[in-house]
C-alpha cells in the first residue's frame, strides 16, 4: 500500500526501511533516503534517491540477486515493469540471458518499464560488448532508474 509523502516524512525509520528496502535492496542507499527526510515534495525524494547512487560494485551485485530475468515469470513491480515483453520475446530473451550470464555471471538487468520485447533485446545485445566492469556500472545505474520508478509507485 502506498504511503503518501507525509506519512513517509513523518512514520519511524522501521516503519519505512521495507519500503524503501523494496524500491532498492542496499542498506546505504536506504539508510541515506532515510536520512534526508523530510522532504519537500516527490521530486525531492526521487533525487535524493539518485543521489545516493552510484552503486559500488559489490552493492550491484548483491542487489541484482534480487531482480528476475527479462522475460521470465515475474511478480510484484518486476510483473508491470516486465509487461512490454510477450511470449515471443520471452523465448528470445533465454537465449540471450544465458549467453549474457555467462559473459558477465549475473542476471541481464534493465529499467524496462514501458519498453518493449525488441527495444530490450536489442540493449542486451549491444551491452554485450562491455566489459565486465563497464556492465556492472551500467547495471548500477539501471538498478538506480527501478529505485526511482518504484519509489514513484510506493510515495505519492
Amino acid at each position: 500500500m502506498p504511503l503518501d509523502l507525509a506519512g513517509f516524512n513523518a512514520a519511524p525509520p522501521d516503519e519505512v526501511r521495507p519500503v524503501l528496502t523494496a524500491c532498492l535492496a542496499v542498506p546505504r542507499w536506504v539508510d541515506a533516503v532515510l536520512a534526508g527526510r523530510p522532504y519537500p515534495d516527490l521530486d525531492a525524494l526521487v533525487a535524493a534517491a539518485e543521489a545516493a547512487g552510484p552503486l559500488p560494485a559489490g552493492e550491484t551485485r548483491r542487489a541484482i540477486g534480487a531482480h528476475p530475468r527479462i522475460g521470465e515469470k515475474a511478480t510484484g513491480w518486476s510483473r508491470s515493469e516486465q509487461s512490454g515483453v510477450d511470449s515471443a520475446a520471452a523465448e528470445k530473451f533465454r537465449a540471450a540471458n544465458a549467453e549474457y550470464e555467462r559473459r558477465f555471471g549475473h542476471v541481464y538487468l534493465v529499467c524496462a518499464s514501458g519498453r518493449g520485447g525488441d527495444e530490450l533485446l536489442a540493449d542486451l545485445q549491444r551491452r554485450m560488448g562491455n566489459d565486465p566492469e563497464t556492465e556492472l556500472a551500467v547495471a548500477g545505474r539501471e538498478l538506480i532508474e527501478i529505485a526511482k520508478l518504484r519509489l514513484r509507485k510506493a510515495v505519492s
